[in-house]
């Protein structure tokens, strides 16, 4: 019994040995309708983007023009096509992420996870949640929230494998904003 003791206090110290960053990695996604309960003007701005409704660019006949000129089949149906999914979808073939439309449709398009990390953890009530209005920006950062997103991290998506590929100006986008700059509900 002493020995099964002795091995549970080592599995547990090394759990809190590691960083919680370095669990971050594997969180499940969870969908913008979760983000949508307490940043609702951002949630309607995204709503409103191509990145919201990146899946439906997919379909057949979906922004012909653009498919003839990268050389794709306007009629063609890439809502499975796996080479377009990653990039259309938030968390395809990762934990919890997007499978297909009738399974996750709430995962369809290009989501808030997207560029600020799965929030399976992060929207826990210890972190980010109406129980917890108060939350400080480092603690859910410490948990897998990605703040301020990166280059890098559009360029997964907006890099020349896509056949739409035009020039990325990071800046600028930044400036423009997925979303509106908008006050925070809550400080954090």
């Amino acid at each position: 019994m002493r020995s099964l003791a002795c091995g549970l206090g080592w599995a547990v110290a090394v759990l809190l040995a590691v960083p919680p960053t370095a669990r971050a990695a594997d969180h499940a996604y969870v969908g913008a309708k979760k983000c949508k309960m307490c940043h609702l003007k951002e949630y309607n701005s995204w709503a409103a983007t191509k990145m919201a409704k990146a899946l439906e660019l997919l379909k057949p006949g979906a922004g012909a023009q653009a498919k003839k000129a990268a050389k794709l089949d306007p009629n063609k149906d890439y809502t499975t096509d796996a080479t377009c999914l990653g990039c259309h979808t938030t968390g395809y073939g990762k934990r919890g992420g997007f499978v297909d439309a009738a399974t996750t449709p709430d995962l369809a398009g290009v989501g808030c996870e997207m560029c600020h990390g799965p929030g399976g953890t992060y929207i826990q009530k210890e972190y980010m949640s109406l129980q917890n209005k108060e939350f400080k920006r480092a603690a859910v950062v410490a948990v897998g929230f990605v703040a301020p997103v990166t280059k890098d991290q559009c360029a997964n998506c907006h890099n020349a494998k896509s056949p739409f590929f035009k020039e990325f100006n990071f800046e600028q986008r930044v400036k423009q904003g997925t979303h509106e700059k908008l006050p925070l509900k809550y400080p954090h």
